[in-house]
């Protein structure tokens, strides 16, 4: 997807440097997939990962996988992550696992929200993403 000419990926020198995210990205003539925040729940509706953000970011972007591949997508069609912590302070936590997940090289469009409280008390993280494909 990084060499469709549908989606382009924009960091302006007018702005400031982007760390692991891109400032805008462009789709035109595409497909959109909206991906529900993701939690850490497995299939069973099991916490995983209790007290563990790394645990428990994994799952979520597992989840995430196997929503993007019932559309018939994967993490390369994904222009746009939002991310919700209850602990912002960990984000570098957060980013070593979405590293293993998304192209690094033109990442996707991003925002990270510190929430005081998921739907469990349990929860750390929620992610929700959009992807882009063929119409």
């Amino acid at each position: 997807m990084q060499n469709d000419k549908r989606i382009k990926f924009i960091n302006p020198e007018t702005m400031p440097p982007t760390f692991g995210y891109t400032h805008a990205v462009e789709v035109r003539n595409a497909r959109t997939i909206y991906v529900s925040g993701q939690v850490a729940l497995n299939r069973d509706g099991q916490v995983v990962g209790t007290g563990d953000l790394a645990a428990q970011t994994k799952q979520v972007f597992e989840n995430i996988q196997f929503a993007l591949e019932a559309s018939g997508v994967n993490f390369e069609h994904v222009v746009k992550l939002t991310f919700f912590v209850t602990d912002i302070s960990k984000m570098h936590i957060v980013r070593e696992i979405r590293d293993q997940y998304v192209n690094t090289e033109t990442p996707p469009a991003s925002s990270a929200v510190e929430v005081s409280k998921l739907i469990r008390d349990e929860l750390l993280i929620e992610i929700e993403a959009i992807a882009v494909a063929d119409l």
